[in-house]
């Protein structure tokens, strides 16, 4: 049977990274492990149920969310027994869920906002990961939260300028104005290793614009940027 997987492959970073950083940030014990995976199986649970509100295949996208599901929550009773107010995490992200529905339902699954919630979505579970060990949340994992907020919406904001906003040029002002004020924002708050972390994405930001780079090459470089900042983050931390 081959299995029913989403297809933004840009995803699967914003999955493992700010997770595994948050758990960096304060201890990584075992419980993350099937937390971990518990978290990539609700996430391909979620895929199917999201298009669901397209109101179609209804009975095909069900399967795959029962197939999914279960054992997402069986994996993720395990932090859920050990830390169980890390469930407030879980209700933390229905709202931006439920604007993520929203989007699928108006067939505007590209729209920067359905981006922007998902990306929140990620890294709220980065906090949950950073607090499963002793229960509360550091300042190594607020800095992991927001740094992960701002640089996954930095390579939303590029993917579009090399893809579907190509040839606007408002919008290639917008990526790199973002682009060159987060390292600043960084440096300005003292946290010179951080700003480190983003300056990859500031140049390829404007040294890759504009050149005939195909949607794969895109994709590559963007698993090469997104590994960066996970190893400059850990230094960081």
């Amino acid at each position: 049977m081959k299995l029913f997987m989403p297809k933004q492959h840009g995803a699967w970073a914003m999955l493992i990274i700010p997770f595994w950083l948050g758990a960096a940030a304060s201890e990584v014990i075992w419980q993350h492990v099937p937390f971990f995976i518990g978290w990539i199986l609700l996430y391909l649970a979620t895929y199917p149920l999201l298009l669901m509100f397209k109101k179609k295949k209804i009975s095909l996208y069900r399967k795959w969310v029962l197939i999914y599901m279960i054992p997402a929550l069986v994996f993720l009773m395990v932090p859920l027994f050990t830390t169980p107010s890390i469930a407030y995490f879980g209700f933390s992200m229905i709202p931006f869920f439920i604007l993520n529905a929203y989007f699928s339902a108006k067939n505007k699954d590209r729209a920067l906002m359905n981006d922007l919630s998902a990306i929140i979505v990620f890294s709220i579970a980065g906090l949950a990961s950073s607090y499963l060990p002793g229960a509360v949340i550091n300042v190594k994992a607020v800095l992991v939260f927001a740094a992960s907020i701002l640089f996954f919406t930095g390579s939303t904001l590029y993917v579009k300028t090399m893809i579907r906003e190509k040839k606007n040029q408002s919008f290639k002002w917008i990526s790199w104005t973002y682009h060159l004020l987060v390292p600043a924002l960084w440096l300005a708050a003292g946290e010179e290793t951080v700003a480190v972390a983003a300056v990859p994405s500031l140049i390829r930001a404007v040294l890759l614009y504009g050149k005939p780079v195909s949607v794969t090459k895109v994709g590559i470089y963007e698993i090469i940027n997104a590994a960066l900042f996970f190893i400059i983050m850990l230094f960081s931390i």
